[in-house]
């Protein structure tokens, strides 16, 4: 036997307020994934330096990606080893996705970790989980980055709001996603020829719904619309438009509207940890179907994620850059405090410095003119666009310099990473006519703003004749691409010429975007 000592950092808090309800059952069946330090790591950190200080860095193809920066042979051994130990099942081995996947009992887990593990009763969900840091192998220290499944608790919410569910105001609008694609300039095109990934943690779409959807809008040719289950889930509908069928159809419908001509592919995953880093990290590495761009819209309060999962996260979208794989992310809907009781907080994963953070603002307008956009911000009740400055990630090269102005007209300089990059109608009360569960409704919440975002980026690429990849640099240089937001509010943090913690750079401008990012 190996002998074993604690690994720093490895425990997780309950959720506050959870109830603790007995041990989890010693036979009951579970999986869980190591995940491993990448091969030349000194190398690939040195290509990461120089993407983001907007040095021009050939996209590595799937296949020399996993040769140079996958896991390396030997560790996956040792883990092989160790499962064989401790009577583990090795289900799954991914050197490209440095991820190797475990069987067994909640039993032979807790003996492999040093852990009890126990059963928790919480509002969000009853989950399984454990305190105090995990045991492991003195060989296993140096190279393993993290070990998710062993806590099952819903690990991030749908960033979407319905206007049905939220008070409307005598000025509320709505509109199809063609729409606000066109207020907002965008350059011609479908789309042909990208594959947009989506990942979603629950529910499903019809195909009847997006068939009728599309032929509303006078699309002639639909996009195609696979779903790719991940880790047991699949793609399951649950007959209501105000559950996470509301996220999955919203993220169809307004990328699927704007970019017709892509190919788009939803991943489905559990809600957890290990499910949502197993779904994305598929994705960015599917070699079937080869994503161009990942629209995620489901997140949570930084404070709510342990280390080791951000950490495992932000290096997975490293590899999507890496890749030239563009990643656009959801904000939050709950403004500066992002839902937490007290204090500033912004949403993860879209604090990764290594997405394009999508926040969300007002949009009136008519045809291809914007009359007027502020920062979303409904109140309490409505919903408000996150942002704000991360606890957890270091200031970025392309934001260095730069204030967010506070709601009580001081400003605080960036010391890390500001959120977010960029925005696009996020307000229920100018929301999006979508087709949910037969039900036709508009919603809002910046989950529409990723897929947003997402369409515009494949219509680019598809310009382009290649994929733009990291757009972060490029963008934060050409204030002229944007349309400036700079009225109102998210809470602590207040709209301002240039950058701000509510819109970022601000909506795009299209055709703008385009020309700055073929430069």
């Amino acid at each position: 036997m190996q002998e074993k000592q604690a690994w720093a950092g490895s425990g997780r808090e309950p959720f506050a307020g959870a109830v603790a309800d007995g041990a989890a059952e010693p036979q009951e069946p579970m999986t869980v994934s190591i995940l491993l330090r990448r091969r030349s790591q000194e190398e690939f950190d040195r290509r990461m330096a120089l993407v983001h200080a907007g040095t021009s860095v050939p996209a590595l193809s799937r296949a020399d990606f996993a040769r140079e920066f996958g896991a390396d042979p030997a560790q996956i051994a040792i883990v092989r080893g160790f499962a064989q130990e401790h009577g583990l099942r090795v289900v799954a081995e991914h050197a490209e996705r440095r991820t190797v996947v475990l069987a067994g009992t909640v039993a032979q887990f807790n003996a492999a970790f040093g852990i009890q593990l126990q059963c928790f009763r919480h509002a969000r969900g009853s989950y399984r989980g454990w305190t105090g840091p995990l045991q492991l192998p003195k060989a296993m220290h140096g190279f393993v980055e993290s070990v998710l499944g062993l806590d099952t608790r819903p690990q991030a919410r749908a960033h979407f709001r319905i206007r049905e569910n939220v008070v409307a105001r005598a000025a509320s609008a709505s509109f199809t996603p063609l729409q606000v694609a066109a207020m907002y300039g965008f350059p011609a095109g479908d789309g042909h020829g990208q594959t947009i990934a989506m990942i979603e943690l629950g529910g499903g779409f019809t195909a009847s719904d997006l068939a009728s959807y599309f032929a509303n809008l006078g699309i002639a040719t639909p996009p195609s619309v696979v779903a790719v289950g991940v880790d047991g889930a699949a793609n399951a509908p649950t007959g209501s438009a105000s559950g996470p069928d509301g996220e999955v159809m919203l993220d169809i419908e307004v990328a699927g509207a704007i970019a017709p001509g892509a190919s788009i592919a939803v991943y489905f995953a559990p809600n957890t940890d290990a499910g949502f880093l197993d779904a994305i990290t598929t994705a960015v590495h599917d070699t079937t179907r080869a994503a161009h761009i990942v629209s995620i819209s489901w997140g949570g309060p930084e404070s709510s994620w342990s280390a080791q999962a951000m950490t495992s996260f932000d290096q997975a979208f490293q590899d999507a850059v890496a890749l030239g794989v563009t990643v656009c992310v959801a904000a939050g809907d709950n403004g500066s405090s992002d839902g937490v009781a007290s204090g500033e907080h912004v949403d993860f994963p879209a604090s990764s410095p290594n997405v394009l953070a999508c926040g969300g603002t007002n949009l009136q307008g008519n045809g291809s003119t914007i009359a007027k956009e502020s920062v979303w911000n409904d109140g309490t009740g409505g919903g408000a666009t996150g942002g704000g400055i991360s606890a957890n990630f270091a200031l970025p090269t392309w934001q260095s310099g730069l204030s967010a102005k506070l709601s009580s007209g001081a400003s605080e300089t960036l010391a890390k990473r500001g959120v977010p990059d960029v925005a696009g109608d996020a307000d229920p009360q100018s929301g999006y006519n979508v087709l949910v569960d037969g039900q036709s409704i508009v919603v809002g919440g910046t989950s529409a703003v990723a897929p947003l975002w997402s369409a515009l980026i494949a219509r680019i690429n598809g310009a382009r004749g290649t994929p733009v990849g990291f757009v972060n640099p490029a963008l934060y240089t050409a204030l002229g691409a944007f349309n400036d937001i700079t009225q109102g509010n998210n809470g602590d943090f207040a709209a301002a010429k240039g950058w701000d913690a509510c819109t970022g750079l601000g909506s795009p401008k299209g055709a703008a975007v385009l020309a700055t990012l073929t430069k």
